[in-house]
């Protein structure tokens, strides 16, 4: 409720505040006849007719026509492909392809080919050194230098050396698996215990509170898919002075305030719909957050050994969607998070942000 003397200029200012249109809109008074949720029938996918006699500079349209993350040469890469096949590709193909080739899911950036590195810091050198001396130990000198390739040294090496005999290894990558043994009811049990974390710093800065709730549920899925109980979580953030005042927020931004308490409402909200502790919740702020927030999440969860049963999918098998019904939320969420963005992605992205929905996850 809002009292006192306001002027229409203050009251644009506090709509502008309270209503993000990127997951809400200020509605009418009129009476609805039924608060039913209704859902189309889906149409038949659409074949993209034309696409393999597309020009380069068509291709380049076509990319901006369809909010693409792939580039140029991604996309002819993949019109060559469909010429080979004979036939224009199906719009799901397209959108599939471009979400699992996207930065989120390939790791483009990090696979960029670092030719020269001038590194100044005396520490950060010698580690470098001792990176560029294991790589020729593990024989992998004639593979190219690269962030991803840096980030994996180290368990290359450690594996080598026979220094992590308690990684649980297969071809399900869910969490990262270790082996223990766990005293149960005074008898020794084998146990796999479950890591994971993930950021969800885009879908938070455009849209606080779904975009925290689903750090919290996506990192909850993956040792949840790894036929585990999750048990416990850790939230680490990122953010800009929140005593900013409104009227400073950068064009095309939240305000950091509305982020930062908007997020923490979020996060505590699937938390609690869910029942899981998190026993530690440290936020960080730095004016370099102003860029764009962090919002990190991450859970412990485990499952005796003789329960995780692997096996390798094979052609008929029968695949079954569990959970909530899929809405407009979450759609093109990893290629939109692989994208840079402007002053219109408050009002263009909306739906990249999933709606979390704790109780049905709560239910698996």
């Amino acid at each position: 409720m809002l009292k006192g003397d306001i002027s229409d200029e203050d009251f644009t200012k506090i709509k502008h505040y309270l209503i993000n249109a990127v997951e809400a809109r200020e509605c009418g008074f009129e009476q609805y006849e039924t608060l039913d949720v209704k859902y189309d029938i889906p149409k038949d996918v659409a074949v993209l007719d034309g696409f393999i006699g597309l020009s380069e500079d068509e291709l380049a349209e076509f990319i901006k026509k369809y909010a693409l993350a792939m580039d140029l040469g991604d996309i002819k890469f993949c019109q060559e492909y469909f010429k080979k096949e004979q036939r224009d590709p199906t719009l799901t193909e397209i959108r599939m392809i471009d979400t699992y080739w996207s930065d989120h899911c390939r790791h483009t950036t990090f696979g960029t080919i670092i030719d020269n590195a001038k590194i100044d810091a005396p520490y950060i050198a010698e580690t470098y050194k001792e990176y560029k001396l294991d790589k020729e130990e593990l024989g992998r000198s004639a593979k190219p230098v690269c962030l991803m390739d840096i980030a994996t040294a180290a368990v290359r090496k450690l594996k080598k050396d026979g220094l992590l005999p308690d990684l649980d290894e297969s071809e399900e990558i869910n969490a990262c698996s270790v082996k223990i043994t766990v005293d149960v009811d005074g008898k020794d049990e084998q146990w796999l215990l479950m890591f994971k974390n993930e950021t969800h710093n885009h879908p938070t800065e455009i849209e606080p509170f779904g975009g925290a709730a689903t750090c919290l549920g996506g990192a909850i899925r993956d040792p949840l898919s790894g036929r585990s109980y999750v048990y416990q979580a850790m939230r680490v953030t990122g953010a800009s002075d929140p005593l900013l005042p409104v009227d400073k927020t950068i064009p095309g931004k939240l305000p950091p305030r509305k982020i930062t308490t908007t997020a923490a409402q979020g996060y505590s909200s699937y938390g609690n719909q869910i029942g899981l502790a998190t026993g530690h919740v440290a936020e960080i702020y730095d004016p370099g957050y102003m860029a764009k927030r962090m919002e990190i999440g991450a859970v412990i969860g485990a499952a005796p050994a003789e329960n995780v049963v692997r096996e390798r999918p094979v052609p008929g098998d029968i695949i079954i969607l569990l959970g909530g019904r899929t809405g407009r939320d979450g759609c093109g969420g990893a290629t939109g998070s692989s994208k840079s963005h402007s002053v219109e992605s408050l009002e263009t992205c909306g739906a990249e942000v999933q709606k979390g929905n704790a109780p049905e996850e709560r239910k698996l």
